[in-house]
């Protein structure tokens, strides 16, 4: 993991075309040895967490690195990270798997300084996100249960992840205001993270915790994937 957050740090201060094609070969080399970490996940995951994800391959997973800029006023032409998303998806449809997974993932963030693990539902779709909150909180004894566990404590804190402030600030039409945990139906998405170092993912033990960290991501995963089986199927990701 060395050369990756080497080369990533080198990426974030010259991004840009010209010093891409000069460092083509490292970026190559680099891909490949996360595309190798990446199976060697999948494989742990599968076999020691959710035997749901044995189907998944790392292409399934990750993103390529070239940005997409067309639309956007961010005009780096390439992503200072790499990122692998496992979750399962619908069985028979192979686009709604992994990164185009609507289900809760089991994502690792690489990026110098920056590295994570996030567990969750990201960016739902307003139909959803409305299950997902009517779930919570006709269920809300089984979040907390999972919050209150040691595993839980060890990685995550007492909330889900409110990424960019972007909760609303009334709990939305419908829901109970008066609600015990009202916070959590002001949620946008529900994710969960706990950072790594960079000293973690260059460890030689690094796939083991992991690993473990996963294991505590998995009862809030499943808990947050009963909504496909109540509600039925939700659109994928593009």
């Amino acid at each position: 993991m060395k050369e990756i957050l080497q080369f990533l740090k080198e990426l974030s201060a010259n991004n840009n075309r010209e010093w891409f094609a000069e460092h083509k070969d490292r970026y190559v080399e680099c891909n490949r040895h996360f595309l190798d970490f990446c199976a060697q996940y999948l494989r742990r995951l599968s076999a020691e967490v959710d035997p749901d994800l044995a189907v998944l391959q790392p292409k399934d997973c990750v993103w390529r690195i070239y940005r997409d800029i067309r639309f956007s006023p961010d005009k780096r032409p390439y992503k200072e990270y790499f990122g692998c998303c496992p979750a399962a998806g619908v069985p028979g449809q192979p686009k709604t798997w992994g990164r185009k997974s609507m289900r809760g993932c089991f994502y690792v963030h690489i990026q110098p300084g920056q590295c994570a693990f996030s567990g969750g539902i990201w960016d739902p779709g307003k139909e959803l996100l409305k299950a997902l909150r009517t779930e919570i909180e006709a269920n809300y004894e089984e979040v907390e249960e999972i919050m209150a566990s040691k595993q839980w404590k060890k990685y995550f804190a007492q909330d889900f992840d409110d990424f960019w402030n972007s909760g609303l600030k009334r709990v939305p039409a419908g829901f109970d205001p008066d609600f015990k945990h009202a916070e959590w139906l002001k949620h946008k998405m529900y994710t969960f993270s706990t950072p790594i170092s960079d000293r973690e993912i260059c460890a030689p033990d690094f796939m083991d915790h992991l690993i473990d960290i996963a294991k505590a991501a998995k009862p809030m995963n499943d808990f947050l994937n009963y909504t496909f089986e109540e509600y039925g199927e939700f659109p994928s990701h593009c």
